[in-house]
């Protein structure tokens, strides 16, 4: 179901084409009509600039061509009415068929409504969090997480085969410090903090102090009496296990299941590394100077080129993320999703030269970063968390409000914009609250259709209802909310735009809520009753789908 748009596209092409050949004219290979709804209702249900973008090739004004092309539009069977609108819109509005297929569409399709098949089956690697598994994950990552996830559900609703992904920063420095942090937590439970002391660089969360505290209760004082450096890995990989443990279950509780994650050490475990710099070496882009290896990066317009094998023989993190997406690519994705902070937005250019380094296309590359998140209860800003030490953790605030709502909010606004998550507004049983309104639409519905039950009223057969008969301006507004889901769900997922669920959510749950206050369904005339109790079903059906791809449950009751 295209809401009649590949049609109507192809009615406004052919009579644009029409004219071209009585004008002796050829347009263009690349001529397409784009079809956009129009900003203002009462104009049409569709718009375009067809007529503005190839006037100058007719030698017309675009409100001549626009008259020329829409006097070449048939009328009647699927378009209404055709205008033209200041300085060259064609406008169109369509005729009530519409509703009724767009009905159809949504009682045959279920819960595959508004789906598409653009990916054509290639293979997507989305790699999101990846948070460094020192500690347990914060707003930024919830934020990460939740934009990550949401799109990737968008992603495999328009027929991309998804691989979700977890990249573990579990080497280098930060993890002997990881490692050290416990330890020392460690000796302190025994007395002997001074023989392990803090570092400088370490992590001061209370849930080092409760690995520490694990630790001794499995052990007593053993460690105590070995030397640090013989000990130091023990603490290391203990601590990376238990942090990492408790990332996951967050994550799991977050609704988030990753089908892969990878470990930054498997990276060194073959020859990888090697292999990526001999690759960039043979295409001119690596060489070797003062007994370190330099990757080429003013070939790309950096400022200067980056060391990837130090002059001690130690790889730098850039060599690790080079041979990382090395190893995507030899996985056989067709196109890599990076969702990355905001703060990473300097990085994005030198993996684009490294990705042009090693041979691969422009287009097989993607970023999404994320903007900061501000935590605040009645736009007060809320204290850190002590547990954490030094920020507040996803899993107070999945604690507090709830798994829907964080998802919801986290994802209700554009990822490169900044957000302010008020955790009181998220609690509220109120229209002020976007999930509890897009939830509680549903949740109505169900009820209607209960009570249906409970009277010994069937759902109807689409083949039995006479649908013409939604001729108020809430059911067709209703319609043509629903209608819009397909491009939607399109626009989101060849923008890499999640927020556009979330917002047309809302839009369709406000649709249902004026029309369920202004037009009775249950008592009514049977004709007219069956009409709208399959209007309300195909919204309930869309609604679900929409929380579907947001990882938000639909509840029945409420």
């Amino acid at each position: 179901m295209d809401n009649g748009r590949e049609k109507i596209a192809s009615l406004i092409k052919a009579a644009a084409e029409s004219a071209a050949s009585d004008a002796g004219i050829k347009l263009t290979d690349d001529f397409s009509v784009l079809l956009e709804r129009p900003k203002i209702a009462q104009r049409g249900d569709w718009t375009t600039n067809a007529a503005m973008k190839c006037s100058k090739l007719f030698g017309m004004s675009p409100m001549e061509l626009a008259s020329e092309i829409s006097g070449r539009v048939k009328t009647g069977d699927v378009i209404e009415r055709i205008e033209v609108a200041v300085p060259g819109f064609i406008n169109i509005t369509l005729t009530k068929n519409w509703m009724t297929e767009t009905i159809e569409s949504v009682m045959m399709l279920g819960a595959e409504y508004g789906s598409n098949s653009m990916g054509k089956g290639r293979k997507v690697q989305v790699e999101f969090v990846s948070a460094n598994p020192t500690g347990p994950l914060h707003l930024g990552h919830g934020r990460g997480g939740a934009v990550g996830d949401v799109m990737s559900s968008i992603l495999a609703f328009a027929g991309w085969e998804v691989e979700r992904e977890y990249y573990i920063n579990d080497a280098g420095l930060q993890m002997e410090n990881l490692g050290k942090s416990t330890q020392s937590r460690y000796f302190a439970l025994f007395g002997r903090e001074e023989d392990a002391p803090f570092p400088e660089d370490g992590y001061p969360g209370d849930y080092i102090g409760e690995i520490a505290r694990a630790i001794a209760s499995e052990r007593g004082d053993a460690m105590t009496r070995l030397p640090l450096d013989e000990t130091l890995p023990f603490f290391r990989d203990r601590t990376c296990e238990s942090v990492l443990g408790m990332i996951k279950r967050d994550l799991a509780d977050f609704g988030i299941k990753f089908d892969v994650w990878f470990s930054e050490r498997s990276l060194y475990g073959d020859d990888l590394t090697e292999r990526t710099i001999s690759l960039l070496k043979t295409n001119g882009y690596a060489y070797e100077m003062d007994g370190a290896v330099w990757f080429k990066a003013t070939a790309f317009g950096d400022d200067k080129d980056r060391v990837m094998i130090r002059n001690n023989g130690a790889p730098t993190y850039f060599t690790s993320d080079t041979a990382y997406l090395l190893d995507k690519y030899e996985r056989k994705f067709d196109l890599l999703i990076y969702v990355w902070g905001a703060d990473h937005h300097g990085y994005v250019p030198r993996i684009r030269s490294v990705n042009k380094a090693l041979g691969a296309r422009d287009e097989s590359l993607e970023f999404m970063l994320i903007q900061f998140v501000s935590l605040l209860r009645n736009g007060t800003p809320v204290a850190m968390s002590k547990r954490a030490g030094t920020f507040v953790t996803l899993r107070e605030v999945i604690d507090e409000v709830g798994r829907d709502a964080a998802r919801f909010f986290f994802v209700n606004r554009r990822c490169d914009s900044h957000l302010d998550f008020d955790l009181e507004v998220a609690k509220q049983t109120s229209s002020d609250n976007p999930v509890y309104y897009v939830q509680y639409a549903h949740a109505r519905i169900c009820s209607i259709i209960r009570e249906a039950v409970a009277r010994g009223i069937a759902m109807p057969e689409i083949a039995d209802v006479d649908l013409s008969l939604l001729e108020d301006s809430s059911e067709a507004r209703l319609v043509k909310e629903i209608s819009r889901f397909p491009e939607e769900a399109a626009h989101a997922a060849s923008n890499l735009e999640p927020h556009r669920i979330a917002f047309y959510a809302t839009s369709l749950a406000e649709a249902f809520h004026s029309f369920y206050n202004t037009r009775k369904i249950l008592g009514e005339p049977a004709d007219i009753m069956n009409a709208r109790l399959l209007l309300a079903d195909a919204s309930r059906i869309t609604i679900a789908n929409t929380l579907r791809l947001l990882g938000v449950s639909a509840p029945e009751k409420m």
